[in-house]
Formats: C-alpha cells, sequence, structure tokens
C-alpha cells in the first residue's frame, strides 16, 4: 500500500492543508489525516477478525504520550485523554470490521471453506473475486458456490484458492487498494474504517490539548454480526461508565434527502431508533456555530433508516447515545446500478466536516448540561412575554 504524497494529492483536485491547527475546517483533510485515513482503510478486517486493525491502533495510540488505551475481554478497545475536571466523558464509539470471510479449512489443496459475517445481498457471490490476508501475503479466491441462514444471508462459502490459505485468515473483496479520484475516497471498506479513522484524528489532534472534561474513543468489534461488541462493552461493564455522554461514528448508505459533498450528517435515528433529544440538540447547537463560522464547513440533519447504528445499543441500555455520519456510496460493497461489487467511497470534505465536528464537541463537552436546560429557559422567555395576551 503506498500512501500518495501531496503532490499526488493535488494531482487528484485535492489540496490538503498543511496544519489542521491551522486550517479548522479546511475543506480538506490536513495530509496527516489523509494518510490515516488511507492506511487504516488499507487494513484487512471481518467480524470477530479484526486483529490486524487492533494491532494497527495499539501502534498508533503508543506514540502518542497524551493518550492511554485500555482493553476488555471482548477486545474492544478505548483510548482516553483524561480531563482537568472530574465531569461526565465524551466517548465517540466506531467499529473496526466489515463484512468480510473468515478462513475456516482447507477441504483440499485448491479448495478452501470460510464463513462469511455481515450483510451483502446473496446475488452478489457466485464467481466473485476475493482477497485473502495471512502471513504469507494476500492472495485471491474465487466464489463457487455459498450456503445462505434463515434470514437469508450468506454465511459459508467455498472458495477456489491459488494457496492454502491459514485458518482464521481475513478475506474482504478483492476490489483494490484505498484510493482518491477527485474529491472522494474509495476503498474496499470505509464503513466503518473510515468512522474509526475519525475518531483516531480527533484523538491525536486532541492528545495534548488541556480539555476540561474527558474524552475517549471506543472502537468495537463485530458491530457487522449484530453489534456484539458494543453489547459486550454494557454488560462487561469494564471501559464505558453510565454518565458518558456517547457518539456513535458511522458511514452510512446515502439517502435522495441526505447526499454526498452536502456535509456531515447529525443522524436523529436510525432504522431502528431515534437517540438522545438533548444531545443531539447539543450537538446541533455546535454544528450550526462551526457553519456560521466558517462557510466551508457544511453539516445536515436526517434520520438515516438504511441500517441500525451502535447508538441504538447504548441509548436501548440507558446511555445518553447520539450520532453522527457520512454518507456512503456502495454500502457494503454494493453497487446498486450495475449489481456489481465496488469499492465503498466518501466524500473527503464530508469526513473533513465529520472530524471537525467532533472535534468542536469533544472540546467543549463540558458545557452540555445533560437536559434541555437551555432550551426550556428560552421557551419559558418566550412564554412570560405572550403570556399576558392569553388573558386579554
Amino acid at each position: 500500500m503506498t500512501l500518495l504524497s501531496l503532490s499526488a494529492w493535488k494531482r487528484h483536485g485535492v489540496t490538503p492543508s498543511k496544519c489542521a491547527a491551522k486550517s479548522p475546517t479546511g475543506i480538506i483533510p490536513a495530509v496527516d489525516d489523509l494518510k490515516l485515513l488511507q492506511s487504516l482503510c488499507a487494513v484487512p478486517t471481518a467480524p470477530f477478525a479484526e486483529s490486524a486493525v487492533v494491532k494497527f491502533v495499539i501502534g498508533r495510540v503508543r506514540k502518542r504520550s497524551g493518550l492511554t488505551l485500555r482493553t476488555d475481554r471482548a477486545g474492544n478497545l478505548l483510548i482516553e485523554r483524561a480531563g482537568t475536571k472530574n465531569l461526565p466523558r465524551t466517548v465517540m464509539v466506531a467499529h473496526l470490521d466489515h463484512p468480510g470471510f473468515v478462513a475456516r479449512q482447507m477441504i483440499n489443496s485448491r479448495t478452501l471453506k470460510a464463513s462469511f459475517y455481515g450483510y451483502v445481498r446473496p446475488e452478489y457471490f457466485p464467481g466473485a473475486k476475493v482477497r485473502f490476508f495471512d502471513d504469507q501475503g494476500a492472495t485471491t479466491a474465487t466464489v463457487e458456490s455459498f450456503t445462505t441462514a434463515d434470514n437469508g444471508r450468506a454465511d459459508t462459502a467455498v472458495l477456489r484458492v491459488r494457496r492454502t490459505i491459514a485458518p482464521g485468515s481475513v478475506g474482504m473483496w478483492d476490489l483494490g487498494e484505498p484510493r482518491v479520484a477527485g474529491k472522494k475516497f474509495h476503498g474496499r471498506v470505509c464503513d466503518d474504517l473510515a468512522g474509526a479513522a475519525a475518531g483516531l484524528a480527533v484523538m491525536e489532534g486532541l492528545s495534548r490539548k488541556r480539555l476540561k472534561a474527558p474524552i475517549a474513543l471506543l472502537l468495537t468489534r463485530a458491530e457487522e454480526s449484530g453489534f456484539i461488541g458494543a453489547i459486550a462493552s454494557v454488560k462487561n461493564k469494564q471501559l464505558l461508565k453510565k454518565t458518558d455522554r456517547i457518539i456513535s461514528i458511522e458511514c452510512s448508505a446515502e439517502q435522495p434527502y441526505a447526499k454526498q459533498a452536502d456535509g456531515m450528517i447529525l443522524r436523529t435515528g436510525d432504522r431502528t431508533s431515534i437517540f438522545n433529544s438533548a444531545f443531539t440538540r447539543f450537538l446541533g447547537t455546535r454544528a450550526e456555530a462551526l457553519a456560521k463560522a466558517d462557510k466551508a464547513f457544511k453539516f445536515q440533519r436526517a434520520l438515516m433508516p438504511g441500517g441500525t447504528c451502535e447508538a441504538t445499543v447504548f441509548d436501548a441500555f440507558g446511555y445518553t447515545a447520539a450520532a453522527v455520519c457520512i454518507p456512503l456510496g456502495n454500502y457494503h460493497n454494493m453497487n446498486a446500478d450495475t449489481k456489481k461489487l465496488a469499492a465503498e467511497y466518501v466524500d473527503l470534505r464530508d469526513w473533513q466536516s465529520l472530524v471537525t465536528l467532533l472535534t468542536d464537541v469533544c472540546t467543549n463537552g463540558h458545557a452540555f448540561s445533560g437536559n434541555h436546560a437551555e432550551l426550556q429557559q428560552r421557551l419559558n422567555d418566550l412564554h412570560d412575554k405572550f403570556a399576558g395576551l392569553l388573558r386579554s
């Protein structure tokens, strides 16, 4: 995997800012953040097989003296930055997996049996090309047959391979390395490693900042198989506190009313639930202030029904939870127009706006009252101004 140089970004029509601190939004991410996005999205991953991503994250966090890292018995990671006061913590959440294969056993020297986890419609499987990653490097395979579970999703596949593949190895659709085309970022995975990269960029950017309230990034496992890591995090109670304010970060399927290049999205809800009203309003207030101060910053507000995200899990278990996302093209590598597998893609301007808002909210999380106190005051003032007319 080759990282693009500054001149290469410019050839693609992208002009990254040299320093995020000097250009808070800058429309296009800082060079270091772009490299983070590209390098993380090149790491192979699948539900229950996120070890390569975990290794990548641990390697980066160890280089930041202002950050600490803990893990729980489920393998979730929590990256923390301490605050100066004993205040509720703002916790961003992203998941480390993407729909993919996990090698199980060689049937013979050229045939592999593998499990598939996550949602990709069955019609995309026949004859599909897959790239497996193990200690010998990467090698390609072809889906020869597959079975489906009771829910209609593919669950086991038989693949023709070029060599022996070690059990536990990750297989992903063979769609090439991450790349930039214009102002779009393409990769075999954006959901949700691009979200994780945004969270990491925020944590690294604030690693030496003086913050009133503590902040953290929770990186979860096996979201694509039913939020297993997120559920484990609330059940084992090793990493989270009930006072945490949680922000789920996602790449969510683009909608007709929530398009790419129109900005990051304040996700009011998903297919299953809606999220904490007061915290969502706080994020909206911060976004409005950013947009007023810098016309380059763009955001949208929408209910994204393309799927269920981890904010639903945390909301269901009684946490204060909100959600943000960026519009995703070719959701789960499915091109709805061609009916063929394709790289996922996001807009770099949306991704940068996501990083900008998360940075602002993490910096100013102490200002969130935990309720609608500010809105209640506005409503009370409005009532007091006109209440006399009700008695006339």
